[in-house]
C-alpha cells in the first residue's frame, strides 16, 4: 500500500479515494479523480512500488483500443499464452473515449502501485507520435527500464531503450500489398493511410513506395490520403482520394480502415472489386465476413503473443540463462490472404 499512500499524499486525498479511482468505482467527483490521475502520472516510478515488481504474478496488458478487432485478438492471444506461463493479466485500454478514462502513463502508474510483475504494450504510445516527439516520449520508457520495470513491446519499439520489441514487418506488408495489386495489372494504386505521424503507417508507406518505384511508377503524395484509424477514417480518406485521383486500387493501413473504405465505395456506387480493388492489413476476425470478403495481410498474432510472453518471462528470470541482452526486435513476416476484394484490372 506504500504506493497508494504516496499517490494519496500527492493528490491530497485518502488512500481509499485513490483505491476507488484505480478500481474505476463510483463516488469520486470529476475534479478529485483528475487530481489523483495527475498525481499518478507525475510521481517518479521509483515511488510507486517498483520494489514489489515480480512478486505478484500479474502482468499488465496495455492495448490502445478495443473497437478495432485486432487489439482484442492480441489481448486474447497474450492472455492465453500468459496463463500457460503462470501469469494472470490486467487489461488496460489506454485510449478509451469514455470520460475520466486513464491514459497510458496513468495505467502504468496504477499497475506499478499494484506491484505487477511486468507489462506488455501493444502498439505503445510512442508508435503514434510525430518523429519530433519520439525522443521525448522514448525518455519515458527509458525511465521505466531504469527503474527496474520489465517491459515488452508488440509493434512499436524504442531502439535506444533496453526493451525487446516483437513486431510484424510493416514495411514488407506495404510492399506485399502493393505487389499483389501490381501483379493484378493495377498501376494507379492509392494508399488509405492512418495519421501521418503514425510509425506503422509510415512503414507501410515506405513499402508501398518501394513497390511502385520498382515498376517505374511515381509514389506521388496525391495518391496518399491520411485520416484517423478506424472505419470512419477509412471512409473519409478514401472519399478524399477518389475526389482527386482516378485510382483503380487502394491499400489501407488496417482492416478497420478498409471496411470503412468499402462502405464509402458502396455509398458512391463504386463496385468492389470490379471498379476498385481494396486490400487491408491485420486479417482481423471480421475480414472474412464483410462484403466482399477482404483481401489482407495477416499478422501472425498467436506466434507474436508467444514470443512476447517468452521475452517477458526471460527478463523475469535472469537465472534461467535466456534473458535478452540489450534492446532487440523479433520481426515476423506478414502473410498475404487473398479473398474477394481484389481482382485483375478491367
Amino acid at each position: 500500500m506504500a504506493g497508494l499512500s504516496e499517490i494519496a499524499s500527492a493528490a491530497g486525498v485518502s488512500v481509499s479515494t485513490v483505491s476507488r479511482v484505480l478500481n474505476r468505482r463510483a463516488g469520486v467527483n470529476h475534479e478529485t479523480r483528475q487530481r489523483v490521475l495527475a498525481a499518478l502520472a507525475e510521481l517518479p516510478h521509483t515511488s510507486r512500488g517498483v520494489a514489489a515488481l515480480g512478486r505478484t504474478g500479474v502482468v499488465g496488458l496495455l492495448v490502445p483500443e478495443l473497437s478495432n478487432p485486432v487489439f482484442p485478438a492480441f489481448a486474447e492471444a497474450l492472455e492465453t499464452r500468459a496463463a500457460r506461463a503462470g501469469f494472470s493479466c490486467v487489461l488496460c485500454n489506454t485510449r478509451s473515449s469514455e470520460p475520466d478514462s486513464l491514459g497510458e502513463e496513468q495505467y502504468v502508474g496504477m499497475l506499478l502501485a499494484r506491484g505487477v510483475t511486468g507489462m506488455i504494450f501493444v502498439s505503445p504510445g510512442i508508435a503514434n507520435v510525430s518523429p519530433a516527439r519520439r525522443t521525448a516520449r522514448s525518455a519515458y520508457y527509458h525511465q521505466l527500464v531504469n527503474d527496474g520495470v520489465r517491459v515488452v513491446f508488440v509493434n512499436g519499439g524504442v531502439p535506444s531503450a533496453d526493451i525487446p520489441d516483437v513486431a510484424v514487418d510493416e514495411q514488407l506488408a506495404g510492399y506485399l500489398a502493393t505487389r499483389h495489386l501490381l501483379d493484378l495489372g493495377h498501376r494507379h494504386i492509392g494508399f488509405v493511410s492512418g495519421p501521418a505521424r503514425s510509425l506503422p503507417s509510415r512503414l507501410k508507406h515506405a513499402g508501398w513506395a518501394t513497390a511502385l518505384e520498382e515498376e517505374g511508377l511515381a509514389a506521388r503524395p496525391a495518391l496518399v490520403s491520411h485520416a484517423p484509424y478506424g472505419a470512419g477514417g477509412g471512409a473519409r480518406a478514401l472519399g478524399e482520394l477518389l475526389d482527386r485521383e482516378p485510382v483503380t486500387a487502394v491499400i489501407c493501413s488496417s482492416d478497420h480502415m478498409a471496411l470503412g473504405a468499402i462502405r464509402e465505395c458502396h455509398r458512391r456506387g463504386v463496385s468492389v472489386p470490379d471498379q476498385l480493388s481494396v486490400i487491408g492489413f491485420d486479417d482481423s476476425p471480421l475480414a472474412d465476413y464483410c462484403t466482399p470478403p477482404l483481401t489482407t495481410l495477416a499478422q501472425p498474432i498467436a506466434e507474436m503473443a508467444r514470443a512476447a510472453v517468452e521475452e517477458l518471462a526471460a527478463r523475469l528470470d535472469p537465472d534461467a540463462g535466456a534473458q535478452p541482452v540489450g534492446a532487440h526486435t523479433r520481426i515476423f513476416r506478414p502473410r498475404l490472404v487473398v479473398r474477394e476484394s481484389t481482382a485483375p484490372l478491367r
